[in-house]
């Protein structure tokens, strides 16, 4: 058995061993989780993310790093869902590491639960459905299937309808922080009935906007006729991770339609304008997830503008107890 030693996150001069040791799995598993420095910077500064007791490394004898656990736990409420994330080197998997691991991010939880007074809370860990051996692993330790989304892309070679909105309704880009408190309120209450939702903040929206790639003509709303945010589209071009997988895409990263909006066409229009924005910005291809058990039948939506589906995403989720 391999000696392994687990430690914390010690800032910005681990970013490079974690980033290598990311793109290493992903030299070997292709599933374009890739990363650089850049984006790790920006993952780890999220607000409420506790880079002291969210972030562990695991080294081996020679001081390599061959293992690195994240979670991110949003506002919590009576019961939270937690996103875990986790990386062994391919040269120790099936070994100790990944147990320890998951039982690092359990351990986590119920300090959670202890400091919070939560009654339940949920570890959650996606993995891609054709990735056997990941899927397996989850299994053996204690998760369970409980969400499925798709992943669906796009050409951007195919015509484009022209986006038609209700009477009185207008499109225009985010005008920065100005909007963030009523970007966010219209966030929430569009996802208030989603699966997993948790409210946005203003400072996470703010932080959003930030981000070395971000462009704001690509972060539009639908503005109704009295000023009421009523829909966003916001769409993402990473070129960093274009270079990585040599592909030339771009992401609808986020969708919606205010309740007591929905079933005014708002939506496509919204849909067909982000689609319009990304193919001007030179991208080839937009790609988009969605639940598949999403209330407001998306997947219906972008198939009837030309998306397919190309991968399926399988979120297992345990109690912690």
């Amino acid at each position: 058995m391999t000696t392994l030693t687990m430690r914390p996150y010690r800032g910005e001069a681990d970013l490079d061993a974690i980033a290598h040791l990311i793109n290493t799995c992903d030299a070997v598993d292709q599933l374009d989780q890739g990363t650089s420095i850049t984006e790790l910077q920006q993952e780890f500064n999220t607000p409420s993310l506790d880079q002291a007791r969210d972030l562990k490394l695991w080294e081996d004898t020679e001081g390599k790093l061959i293992g690195f656990g994240q979670l991110w736990i949003p506002p919590l409420g009576e019961v939270s869902n937690n996103f875990f994330r986790f990386f062994a080197h391919p040269r120790v998997r099936g070994g100790d590491l990944e147990k320890q691991i998951v039982a690092w991010g359990e351990g986590r939880m119920r300090e959670v639960k202890q400091e919070h007074g939560v009654q339940q809370l949920k570890l959650q860990s996606p993995t891609r459905a054709d990735q056997s051996q990941r899927i397996a692993l989850l299994e053996r330790c204690g998760f369970t299937p409980d969400r499925y989304f798709f992943t669906m892309e796009r050409s951007l070679s195919l015509p484009i309808s022209e986006p038609q909105l209700p009477e009185g309704f207008t499109i225009r880009q985010i005008e920065g922080e100005k909007d963030t408190q009523a970007w966010v309120e219209m966030y929430n209450q569009t996802f208030i009935d989603h699966w997993g939702h948790y409210d946005f903040t203003v400072e996470l929206a703010n932080h959003y906007l930030r981000d070395p790639h971000y462009r704001p003509e690509l972060d539009l709303i639908a503005v109704a006729p009295d000023g009421t945010f009523a829909g966003f589209c916001y769409c993402h071009i990473n070129p960093e991770d274009n270079q990585r997988n040599q592909r030339n895409e771009g992401w609808i990263t986020g969708l919606g339609t205010r309740r007591g909006f929905r079933k005014l066409g708002i939506g496509r229009a919204m849909l067909l304008t982000g689609i319009q924005r990304l193919k001007a910005a030179g991208v080839d291809r937009a790609k988009l997830g969605v639940d598949s058990q999403n209330p407001s039948s998306a997947g219906r939506l972008y198939e009837s503008v030309g998306f397919h589906q190309v991968h399926t995403h399988i979120w297992f989720v345990k109690d912690v107890l």
